[in-house]
């Protein structure tokens, strides 16, 4: 028998008020805490964002493009323990210390998976991580992880500003990872990525253009 995660569960203003499993949690909307990373890495080209495609199997947003590595806290874990979530997803063991804090923010994600309606209410603190590994050097998980992408951060803050309609990633899936041989080009619009205020992303890689090396 598969015991199902619990999370913390939250009011409105951010008060505690228990723990519920996460098919309820995602069904009845309520306020839960989660984990977000971007990574980036600086290139002859310009500084690169790495984001990751979720498998079709996730229960929210199946085959979308989205966070380089981000999970939900689960019942009585901090954000620092959260942070396992890089090594969990991508292989990457990062001490929290060195993770740049960019901000903490409230989102209503809505939206149906195999007529499954789900609300997904979440409190993120969001990072930043300035790495120079290579993109087919990470080791995906892959019940989690479809494939690892990056893009010029500039080409994507174009792509949210509705400035052009489509970028050039360059990516590998999770079966092939230490093959440099098999990274391949892919056109990335903004609808393929989870569904949330283009703030979010505007936001976001502001602060990530703005990082300190």
């Amino acid at each position: 028998m598969i015991i199902e995660e619990q999370f913390d569960i939250y009011n409105e203003d951010g008060k505690w008020i228990g723990t519920a499993p996460r098919s309820e949690v995602h069904a009845k909307g309520y306020w839960h805490k989660s984990f977000h990373c971007w990574l980036i890495r600086d290139t002859e080209e310009g500084r690169k964002l790495l984001f990751q495609k979720r498998v079709s199997s996730k229960d929210t947003f199946p085959s979308c493009y989205d966070i380089t590595a981000a999970g939900h806290l689960s019942a009585g874990e901090t954000v620092q323990d959260a942070a396992r979530e890089l090594e969990e997803e991508l292989g990457l063991a990062v001490p929290y210390s060195q993770l740049t804090p960019l901000l903490e923010i409230k989102e209503e994600l809505y939206g149906e998976v195999n007529g499954i309606p789900f609300k997904d209410l979440e409190i993120s603190s969001v990072f930043g991580y300035l790495h120079t590994q290579p993109l087919y050097q990470y080791h995906l998980q892959q019940s989690e992880v479809q494939g690892l992408y990056e893009a010029l951060l500039s080409d994507l803050m174009e792509l949210f500003e509705n400035k052009v309609s489509e970028v050039q990633a360059i990516g590998i899936l999770s079966q092939n990872e230490g093959n440099p041989e098999a990274l391949f080009m892919e056109t990335i619009r903004a609808e393929q990525f989870v569904t949330r205020q283009p703030s979010y992303y505007l936001t976001i890689f502001e602060k990530l253009k703005e990082m300190k090396r």
